[in-house]
């Protein structure tokens, strides 16, 4: 690094950030506003993790905030970390955070005097930034005349063509009759790319390879679409089959000065949402760096735009030519990796602008240093497709937030991720001198964000983020696709299955001892007048060691193959360690040395290796769930089986714990949800893969489909009734 950048980055680093999350943010010069009253409290219209950074933000400027909440959302951290709350309504978006009237309502009664709308819901509402301006409430975004003009895609590529920004060919127009649409997907070819006009976050998106998937998929993305944004309109472009995601960070004023903050790369995707974003784009160069960000400012001074804003361009890297893909008019999800690496902060900027402050930087004093990586962490089943996951946080705990880390949330252990919102956990945000610097720390980071409750990525992140082609910067919108074979294990690959299977014994194993070792310690404490040497350590027999043996389930989540028993045996040896076997023939087991630390944390020398161990365990349906961390590693167990401590002579059981098993041919819900179209009738004949039902959770529609030829059975879900995950739904007999 040179000695400017290095003098750079100490200042960039010297003003301090608060509560739980970090910053790398500069001071911003104070500037007089042009209006005659600043804003001293805001009104936070959304929830979650947006809600909680922007309160960061304001109570670091000392401006009061005001958080709205639906009945769902009543003990989360976004309305305990506000100076008010107000509920606004049942847990249904369309009923709580989309009520724009109860918003405002709220507004005026807490004497907010402007609004911040965060991202999703009604940020990119044209009619809400208007209803704002006419409640004399000051909008923190940009002027309802250029959300209105980017907010529907096609006008969007209309005003971009005018303006000489590239264009990937498609249609844009107002026909939406399905027949004509499907005329026009023939004229530009497939494969083609349906997008609703409206929205984001990949809502409604489908990629279609043939005609015959036209009609299903256009009649999906509808669907989705108005269950989304309200409006169910649809667009159709050319599918690149080679992109990269590149967007540019924007930011104007209301004196006409518009620049940009540099680009990120955005192209690790899965269900056309991303994943992990970055900034700068690995292996871009200056000049077409300079090229891109030029060309988002021209697109942002055809509508007139001011405060935060993301132009979002497609790379073809056969090409190497980038097209305009749409206007994100509102401050984005992965704006952190923007700010990281020019030290600002992009939501005091927001409300600066808001009181009419020019922006505080020209371009040319646009600060660029280091690197900087956002991995967005999901409640979400990774096997399965990467369908969201409901359930409770039994154990949450994020890493230490510090200068170049950190952690933005919006939920706290106890919490619980619903099937109504966005399935987000965390953003684990990292900054380094280099890509490389930054891309260890991210990795570093994820090994030890601890998650225990449901089912989250962060595995797989840590898989991807080790591949090799990712390291080198080669990321395109089809990574996980193309690597796919490398990032998931199944039984076709047995020299990774039998890795997996060795890691996750040698993880049991290390359980078993801390098990034991916990168990004794709440022994000790509870026998009056001390041990009784029974349970001693080690538990006393006659002529022969004690023994016992757990039957542990390994929940290998990112396994095709499903989850693997486990049986573990233990010897209580003399010296107070622990002699642990788990069936391998020709190995002599491992002894373990185990020292408590904590309720859940654990001291373990085992093999010749000293490690910390974090153990975290919760009951769910007569079942134990042991989730353990160790060095860079993690894993989840089921206590199938209670555990044994036997002589010569007796064996006490517990009784076993078993989860709920369904006969052959049985359907089961993959994830939590409404449903929302039933496509048969009981009894009904229907063909493997054909759709059955229609599921809808945290505004995405799974279909649920025939896994075989037969006769539906037991059928009896109905269109609006909610399901949990694995619950049966209908059965199919031959």
């Amino acid at each position: 690094m040179s000695m400017m950048a290095l003098i750079l980055r100490r200042k960039i680093l010297s003003k301090p950030y608060i509560s739980h999350q970090s910053s790398l943010y500069s001071t911003t010069p104070e500037i007089k506003s042009l209006n005659s009253q600043r804003i001293e409290k805001i009104l936070i219209a959304n929830r979650g993790e947006i809600a909680c950074r922007i309160i960061t933000t304001a109570k670091r400027l000392g401006i009061r905030t005001v958080a709205v909440y639906s009945d769902a959302d009543r003990d989360s951290l976004h309305v305990k970390s506000a100076d008010e709350a107000f509920r606004i309504g049942p847990p249904p978006a369309r009923l709580s955070y989309l009520n724009s009237s109860a918003i405002i309502d709220v507004a005026n009664k807490s004497g907010a005097q402007a609004i911040h709308p965060g991202y999703g819901f009604l940020s990119e509402s044209a009619d809400f930034a208007q209803l704002c301006e006419n409640e004399n409430l000051l909008f923190i975004g940009p002027p309802a005349s250029a959300i209105r003009d980017m907010g529907d895609k096609s006008a969007s590529k209309r005003i971009m063509g005018a303006a000489g920004v590239p264009l990937v060919p498609g249609y844009h127009g107002d026909e939406q009759d399905i027949d004509f649409m499907k005329l026009e997907a023939d004229k530009i070819g497939y494969p083609i790319l349906i997008k609703p006009t409206h929205g984001g976050g990949g809502k409604g998106m489908r990629i279609v390879q043939s005609p015959n998937e036209f009609a299903d998929s256009f009649l999906g993305a509808q669907r989705e679409a108005a269950a989304s944004f309200g409006i169910s309109t649809i667009l159709l472009e050319k599918y690149i089959t080679k992109p990269r995601h590149i967007e540019v960070q924007i930011f104007g004023d209301k004196q006409g000065n518009i620049i940009h903050l540099y680009e990120r790369d955005c192209s690790v995707q899965r269900r056309h949402q991303k994943i992990i974003e970055e900034a700068p784009a690995p292996n871009v160069s200056s000049d077409f760096r300079s090229h891109l960000g030029q060309a988002a400012v021209s697109a942002a001074k055809a509508v007139n735009y001011h405060s935060a804003g993301t132009v979002e361009f497609i790379v073809d890297t056969q090409s190497g030519q980038f097209h305009f893909m749409e206007m994100n008019t509102r401050l984005q999800v992965e704006h952190p990796v923007t700010e990281m690496i020019v030290g600002q902060d992009l939501v005091e900027w927001q409300i600066r602008v808001a009181n009419g402050e020019p922006l505080p930087l020209t371009q040319s004093e646009v600060p660029f240093s280091g690197h900087a990586f956002e991995a967005r962490i999901y409640a979400e089943n990774v096997p399965k497709g990467f369908l969201p996951a409901t359930g409770v946080l039994h154990h949450y705990c994020p890493v230490t937030a510090t200068s170049a880390v950190r952690v933005e949330t919006g939920v706290e252990e106890g919490d619980t991720v619903s099937m109504h919102y966005d399935p987000m956990i965390a953003k684990l945000v990292v900054w380094g001198q280099d890509r490389l610097s930054a891309l260890i720390k991210m990795k570093d980071c994820l090994s030890k964000f601890q998650v225990a409750g449901l089912p989250t990525n962060i595995d797989f992140i840590i898989k991807l983020a080790s591949h090799r082609a990712f390291q080198n910067g080669e990321v395109e919108t089809h990574f996980i696709e193309r690597y796919k074979d490398d990032l998931f294990i199944d039984g076709s690959n047995p020299i990774s299955a039998e890795k997996a299977e060795s890691a996750a014994k040698h993880a049991a194993s290390i359980v078993a001892a801390c098990i034991c070792q916990n168990e004794l310690a709440r022994l000790k404490d509870k026998a009056p007048g001390g041990l009784h040497l029974w349970y001693g350590n080690p538990p006393f027999r006659i002529n022969h060691f004690a023994k016992r043996t757990v039957d542990l389930e390994w929940e290998n989540q990112y396994s095709i193959s499903g989850s693997n028993l486990l049986t573990v045996s233990i010897t209580y040896l003399p010296d107070g360690k622990y002699l642990v076997e788990t069936g391998e023939s020709n190995s002599p087991g491992l002894e373990i040395q185990v020292t408590q630390l904590s309720n859940n944390d654990y001291r373990v020398e085992v093999d010749g290796l000293s490690l910390n161990v974090c153990l975290a365990a919760y009951s769910k349906d007569q079942i134990e769930h042991i989730h353990i961390w160790h060095g860079d590693s993690q894993h989840q167990f089921k206590q199938r089986m209670g555990l044994e401590i036997y002589d010569d002579e007796e064996t006490i059981d517990k009784p076993a714990r078993v989860a709920t098993s369904y006969p052959s041919g049985t359907v089961i819900a993959p994830m939590a949800g409404l449903v929302v179209k039933v496509l048969v009738k009981d009894g009904e004949k229907v063909q493997e893969g054909q759709p059955v039902l229609v599921l809808e959770a945290m505004k995405m529609e799974h279909v649920v489909k025939a896994p075989a030829n037969g006769y539906v059975s037991g059928l009896e879900i109905k269109v609006g009734q909610s399901v949990q995950d694995g619950v049966k739904l209908f059965a199919l007999k031959d």
